[in-house]
């Protein structure tokens, strides 16, 4: 398993930049340059720019953004990691990169990807599907100790069974971070959609509709009580009483 440090051959030269603002990256930008920051350390923050292609080649490495590598800042020579970075959505370039100074003899945290190995005696003898729950874990070590990824061994895993953090394989000098009792990855089960059967459709088509003469016959006899109701003769106004002299 690889660790996170570089070695010299893989050193990135930044340039430092004392002008901001957005004309000024999108100047930087059409110059095949990306507009950065250093921190950390107890240090001066710097305004840098830097080369996409060194950036793009160390996050696409086995150890990816935990990479530590060497970084030329002006005079400033220090080991730095990349703790941020934005892409363009469309077109995926990448447009902005936060880089932190790393302190060889002090512990920092990570997240470290998870990679099942194996094949799962859940999916191969009980036909279900392997399911991952977590797929990074946060962990705490010195930079020369992060591991590139953490093995997660799926094969006797089964129906009814969890996969927990407490599971994973534990290294020396690395401190797990992340709930013991956190699911890694189950085995979970084919969900099957109900379909109904050729004949059971063919007798629904085939059934007579809802009796619309029932509703047509009340309404019929809704209209002959109408019809009725206005048939019948108004009664007859009473008389009026004549006033007693």
């Amino acid at each position: 398993m690889a660790t996170a440090t570089t070695t010299g051959s893989n050193l990135v030269e930044a340039q430092p930049r004392t002008e901001r603002g957005k004309n000024e990256t999108r100047r930087l930008r059409r110059g095949g340059r990306v507009p950065a920051v250093l921190y950390g350390a107890k240090q001066p923050s710097l305004t840098l720019s830097v080369d996409p292609k060194q950036i793009s080649r160390i996050l696409s490495s086995e150890t990816g953004h935990n990479t530590i590598f060497d970084l030329q800042a002006g005079d400033e020579r220090t080991k730095a990691m990349i703790v941020d970075w934005q892409y363009e959505p469309i077109k995926g370039s990448l447009l902005h990169i936060d880089l932190k100074r790393i302190a060889m003899d002090e512990r920092l945290k990570v997240s470290v990807p998870v990679m099942l190995k194996g094949e799962a005696a859940g999916v191969k003898q009980q036909g279900g599907i392997l399911e991952q729950v977590l797929r990074e874990v946060e962990l705490e070590c010195l930079p020369a100790d992060i591991p590139s990824h953490i093995d997660a061994d799926i094969s006797e895993l089964v129906f009814g069974k969890l996969m927990r953090v407490s599971d994973l394989a534990h290294i020396d000098r690395v401190k797990f971070l992340t709930d013991p009792n956190q699911t890694v990855a189950h085995i979970i089960s084919v969900k099957e959609e109900v379909v109904a059967a050729p004949e059971a459709v063919a007798a629904e088509a085939a059934a007579p509709a809802e009796p619309e003469v029932i509703k047509k016959g009340k309404q019929e006899v809704a209209e002959g009580e109408t019809e009725a109701a206005e048939a019948k003769p108004e009664k007859a106004e009473k008389p009026e009483k004549k006033e007693k002299k």
